[in-house]
Formats: structure tokens, C-alpha cells, sequence
């Protein structure tokens, strides 16, 4: 798609360096010069808006990491000197930790906007799978930086998320240890997260790397779903694309200050503010809220899987709630085959469109039961929703490619944009020569 560069040096030392290292000109292939579809709508802005957001984190986490003990006697201690005797530390330690939930609000708007619009269909298998990976080591990254500030839901939290490993058959509890560093969540634990907390995210950003390589060479979708045919279909990154992405990260970040000046803790849980104390459970452990929705699909599996009519239990009902908590993330790395429609974009799948919505609701309803106390009603909620959130994938999506009826599809991408450009247009004319009559 990206074509022939169309890069010249136009100094001695460009020439020099291009001709031996040509890392100039890679830049500007890839955020100068290459073609993007005239079309792109402001839900494909959230790609550069987490870029810039793992950026910010990498770096107000090393900072961070300078004044943090990995300790547990001193690492509650060294968070809150942090907040109060260094230099803007409060504001550096508060926009870290809003900053990984902002990640995640543009990192679910990013997946649905890929489910919505069917970035996962060929040839771009592989960039979505790249995602869930990335997806993946967000949370890992995610849940062992929670860990670190060493307060009551950072420790029980650890507690009650290490213990779904010993739920594997088999290995399961030398997995645990491992993983530990003992037998129970201690020192050994702080420092092994420590470590990996601060060793993911540059990990995340290698395959960001290849994320947008794979981009570059498969081509973005587009609100249509069509694929590029012709030079007018495209437009350059820069100034079009550029200029959108930046006031879309404006906005993100006027959001995320927000956050941080004016409602620093809204997104914590006041129990963190408390030291670690193994000895004093707190009455409702929840994990951080971009977690929730998976913590209900765990509580909602409270039941054996035996052989009917005998006592012979398969999978009892903790490795029962691992297994359907960890498949609602695998089952993402199948969509590209579940979904066996021709079409990409839900604008032209009129059923898809109304079974998407009823998906993203049910998943927000999901991360709502997440908080709610697994007792009452909330446990058959939990059990419903988790089962509308499997039909989606395993059922749904493969019947509505083989039954549903879309609607046609223009022939190209301009085709579309003049299509809409000229009923807009013809709109306001007819409101125009409407207009006098309203009047008389």
C-alpha cells in the first residue's frame, strides 16, 4: 500500500546517513508520506493516543523507580515519601497510576472500534493478534505495578490472583512458587514484580514496533470496510492524519489531567492507602476496575463440570473459573476466523450492528458485577452475562457470516465520501429551500 518511498535528502549529510543508515527516511515512510484512507473517522485516533500514553508511562516509571524500594518493610513507606518529600513527586506519582487506567480506556475503545469496523479480517489476522498480545502484557504489566505500592488490595489482591495457579492440575503449585518466590506473598514476590514490572512495558513497546510494521504493510481499514483501489482513495499521514490524531490526544490528555488535578484517587481504592497487613483481610477484594470484567466471568463459575449422574467431578469449580476467566481473553485470538462474513465494517451488517451493541453493553455490564459482592442476585447476573459474553464469539459471530443479509457496499473508498459529501450537501440545500416556507 505504502508504495515507492518518496524521500530525498537534500543536504550532504542526509545523502550520507541515508545511504548508510537510513533511519530518516523510515520516518518519514512511515508518519510523513504514507497513504491512509481519506476516510478515517476519530475512533482511529486511539492508536497514536496509546502510543503516546506508553511513551509517558516508560517514562514516569523509570522516574519513579529511582525514589521506589522493592522492600517490603520500606515499599509503602517509599510510595508516600515519594508523594510528599520529593519535588513534584505527588503529581509524577499520580499521573503514573491514572496514566495506566487512561491506557485502558484507550485500549478498550481500540478493540472495540477493531470488532465494530472488523480490522481483525485479511490480510490483518496477525496485526490483531499482535494486539491481544500487546493486550496481554498490559495486564500482566498492569496488575504487577498495583502490587508494588504494597498497601491492604495490593496485597490481597496478589494473594487472591496468585492463588488461580495453583488451580492448574499437576503444576500448578511449583508454577505458584515460582511466581512467588516462596509460599506465600512476601519480599521475594515484591521483587520478582518489581523486576517484571519494569521489564514488560519495554517489552510492550518491541512489539508495538511490530504492531505498526504489520500496519504498514496490510494498509488501516477504514469506516467502509473497502479496501484502497486507487491513488484517490488515500491520502498522506501528514498533515491530514497528523493533525486529527493531535487534537484527539489534546482532548485525551485535558481528560486525563482532569483525573489527575482534580479527582487524583477516584480511580484507586481507599484500602490501598493502607499498609499491607497479612493478618487483616479486607471485607471486598477487587481488583483495579479495567480487570473487573474478567473477575466476574471467574466468580461466575461456582460450580463442578462431572460426569452426569456420578460423583466424578472434571473440573471442579476453581479451575473451572481460571479456565473461563483466561478463555475470555484466548478467545479474542480466534476472532479473525469466528467472524466468517465477507464484509469488514458493521455500517453495512444491519444484524451485526445491533448484536455488537448488545456485546459492548453486556461487556460494561460485566466490569459493574465485577465490583458487586458474589452473593444474591448478582451471582446468576455474573452466570448470564458471562454466558452472553461466549455466544458472542462461539455462536453469534460464525451464524450472522452465514445467514445475514448485508447491505450493498459502495465500489470504492471516494465512491463513499462523495456519496456522503453530496448527501450532505443536497440536505442542506433542500433545508435551505425549506427554510423560507417554515417562515411564511
Amino acid at each position: 500500500m505504502s508504495g515507492h518511498s518518496t524521500y530525498k535528502p537534500t543536504t550532504g549529510l542526509g545523502k550520507f546517513m541515508d545511504e548508510r543508515l537510513p533511519i530518516v527516511r523510515l520516518v518519514h515512510d512511515s508518519f510523513v508520506s504514507f497513504p491512509v484512507p481519506r476516510n478515517l473517522n476519530n475512533w482511529y485516533t486511539f492508536g497514536g493516543i496509546l502510543m503516546i500514553m506508553l511513551v509517558s508511562q516508560i517514562i514516569t516509571g523509570i522516574v519513579i523507580a529511582m525514589h521506589y524500594t522493592p522492600e517490603a518493610t520500606m515499599a509503602f513507606d517509599s510510595v508516600h515519601l515519594l508523594r510528599r518529600d520529593v519535588s513534584y513527586g505527588n503529581t509524577l506519582q499520580v499521573w503514573h497510576a491514572v496514566g495506566a487506567s487512561m491506557f485502558f480506556v484507550a485500549v478498550y475503545i481500540h478493540i472495540f472500534r477493531g470488532l465494530y469496523y472488523g480490522s481483525y479480517k485479511a490480510p490483518r489476522e496477525v496485526l490483531w493478534i499482535l494486539g491481544v498480545v500487546i493486550y496481554l502484557l498490559m495486564m500482566a504489566t498492569a496488575f504487577m505495578g498495583y502490587v508494588l505500592p504494597w498497601g491492604q488490595m495490593s496485597y490481597w489482591g496478589a494473594q487472591v490472583i496468585t492463588s488461580f495457579f495453583s488451580a492448574i492440575p499437576l503444576v500448578g503449585e511449583t508454577v505458584r512458587e515460582y511466581l512467588l518466590g516462596g509460599y506465600a506473598v512476601g519480599n521475594a514476590t515484591l521483587n520478582r514484580f518489581f523486576s517484571l514490572h519494569y521489564l514488560l512495558p519495554f517489552m510492550i513497546a518491541g512489539i508495538v514496533i511490530l504492531h505498526v510494521w504489520t500496519l504498514h504493510v496490510t494498509g488501516q481499514t477504514n469506516p467502509t470496510g473497502v479496501e484502497v483501489k486507487s491513488k484517490q482513495d488515500v491520502i498522506p499521514f501528514t498533515p491530514y492524519a497528523t493533525v486529527k490524531d493531535a487534537f484527539a490526544m489534546v482532548v485525551f490528555m485535558i481528560i486525563m489531567c482532569y483525573f489527575v488535578f482534580y479527582m487524583p484517587d477516584y480511580l484507586g481504592h481507599a484500602d490501598n492507602y493502607i499498609k499491607a497487613d497479612p493478618l487483616t483481610t479486607p471485607a471486598h477484594i477487587v481488583p483495579e476496575w479495567y480487570f473487573l470484567p474478567f473477575y466476574a466471568v471467574l466468580r461466575a463459575v461456582d460450580f463442578n463440570i462431572g460426569i452426569p449422574f456420578t460423583d466424578i467431578v472434571l473440573i471442579d469449580s476453581k479451575l473451572g473459573g481460571v479456565l473461563a476467566m483466561f478463555g475470555a481473553i484466548a478467545v479474542l485470538f480466534f476472532v479473525p476466523w469466528l467472524d466468517t462474513s465477507d464484509v469488514k465494517s458493521a455500517n453495512y451488517r444491519p444484524t451485526y450492528k445491533i448484536f455488537f451493541w448488545i456485546f459492548a453493553i453486556n461487556a460494561v455490564f460485566l466490569g459493574y458485577l465485577g465490583s458487586r459482592p458474589a452473593e444474591g442476585i448478582w451471582i446468576p447476573l455474573m452466570k448470564a452475562s458471562t454466558f452472553w459474553y461466549f455466544l458472542h464469539f462461539i455462536v453469534i459471530m460464525p451464524l450472522l457470516g452465514w445467514f445475514e443479509k448485508p447491505l450493498p457496499r459502495p465500489a470504492s473508498i471516494t465512491d463513499a465520501v462523495l456519496s456522503k459529501a453530496s448527501s450532505g450537501g443536497a440536505s442542506q440545500i433542500d433545508g435551505a429551500a425549506a427554510e423560507p416556507q417554515s417562515k411564511g
